[in-house]
């Protein structure tokens, strides 16, 4: 990546922040994210500002990055606004490593943010409606739900409250891996009991209260498998991470030694291919990319951060990126193989189920967590020797898969 860094990461807390606004979140992530790359927010080359609902919920339809940047006075610059879907945040992180490696500025912003709760619930739920092809709506479900068949919801594990139509997607994506591998419910609901269990010890997270399997099991339903912790919230917050070349390295304030690394960065919109063929998942494509031009193997990596938007999508991921066979994702869930002291450490975060999910901001959280894991900082869920991490993030859907995944690799110095 010609010697790219992250130098500065900051980020809100996510959670049901009704007493913020979209601003004052960016104001206080990008603020963290510039004090600790020991900069200042007038040496910023190019800014890229990621946000799904900016529009639809604020009414800020129109150049939200540039109005954002102003307020916080950063000016006169190229400044980006970036939006797709759930990989929004890592998008503008993408983004912002092709700017530095072009030459155009020496140091970058990547900044993330939503205001998603709302007093009007069906309007909150509705910002998940253009995550596909509007006009394909039927044909796009039906051919996602066939995924499903063959597995028959048991009664009562349906449930009668509104959630987004994605909660039913991922649950078809649950039953064909069920049928096709033999995963089970419990094994879903250990990935959900791991990451609640997790995000305890992240003082950034929407939830910090442990779970039990059973507990996860028995809590409501969402839809078949799935159950109301398996399931990522609805989630306000910000995230910002400050990237350089080796120029703008030398300009930092900061300990150089906490700068982390960019061995990687890939964004990669998914293919046309049948529910048979897992080595074309999107994701699975992205990783072997992002592998090969980072120089190392999925044997190397010590921690990940993946988008589990529900619990099943930690295992498909898991899979995709190579950390596990395809239909080992969910014996290894069961094993402990994710967890913080297992095999290999997943969504130490608490990930998206437990840290929450704002949507333009959840990316560059992804990242904020594996800088904090990398520079050794994470506290009790620390990942021990922690020098290669990776990041993937999936963002809306198309055909039988994401639209669009990032994956990123960071590695210490």
């Amino acid at each position: 990546m010609n010697d790219i860094y992250v130098v500065g990461v900051g980020m809100t807390p996510f959670g049901r922040l009704l007493d913020r606004t979209v601003y004052d979140m960016v104001e206080e992530a990008v603020r963290l994210a510039v004090t600790d790359a020991g900069c200042g927010v007038g040496d910023i080359g190019s800014a890229f500002y990621s946000s799904l609902t900016n529009g639809q919920f604020q009414g800020q339809t129109a150049i939200p990055g540039p109005i954002a940047m102003r307020r916080l006075g950063i000016e006169g610059i190229p400044v980006f606004s970036v939006e797709n879907a759930c990989a929004s945040g890592s998008s503008a992180f993408n983004l912002a490593t092709m700017a530095l490696r072009a030459g155009s500025c020496d140091i970058a912003l990547a900044v993330g943010a939503e205001k998603m709760n709302i007093p009007d619930k069906a309007k909150m739920f509705s910002a998940f409606d253009g995550g596909w092809d509007v006009a394909t709506v039927a044909e796009n479900r039906a051919a996602l739900m066939a995924m499903g068949q063959g597995v028959v919801p048991p009664l009562g594990t349906m449930s009668e409250k509104p959630y987004s139509v994605f909660m039913d997607v991922y649950a078809a994506f649950c039953r064909q891996h069920m049928q096709t591998y033999g995963t089970t419910q419990r094994q879903i609901a250990a990935v959900a009991a791991k990451n609640h269990q997790h995000s305890v010890h992240n003082p950034l997270s929407q939830y910090r209260e442990p779970c039990t399997i059973e507990q996860v099991l028995a809590a409501p339903p969402i839809a078949y498998p799935l159950t109301l912790p398996m399931c990522s919230p609805i989630s306000d917050g910000a995230a910002a991470v400050v990237l350089c070349n080796a120029a703008g390295l030398k300009r930092m304030k900061g300990e150089a030694g906490r700068a982390v690394r960019v061995l990687a960065s890939v964004v990669q919109t998914g293919s046309t291919r049948g529910i048979d063929e897992p080595n074309k998942i999107v994701a699975h494509l992205g990783a072997k990319k992002a592998y090969e031009q980072a120089g190392v193997s999925p044997s190397d990596v010590d921690v990940a951060e993946v988008h589990d938007a529900t619990a099943m999508g930690e295992i498909l991921n898991a899979e995709s990126l190579m950390l596990v066979p395809f239909g080992e994702g969910g014996p290894a869930a069961e094993r402990g193989d994710f967890t913080v002291g297992g095999r290999i450490p997943v969504n130490p975060s608490g990930g998206l189920e437990s840290k929450g999910h704002p949507i333009g901001a959840t990316g560059l959280g992804q990242l904020h967590e594996l800088v904090t894991q990398l520079r050794g900082e994470a506290g009790k869920r620390q990942v021990a020797g922690a020098r290669i991490a990776i990041q993937e993030n999936g963002g809306g859907l198309y055909g039988i898969e994401e639209a669009v995944v990032a994956i990123t690799i960071l590695a210490k110095q």
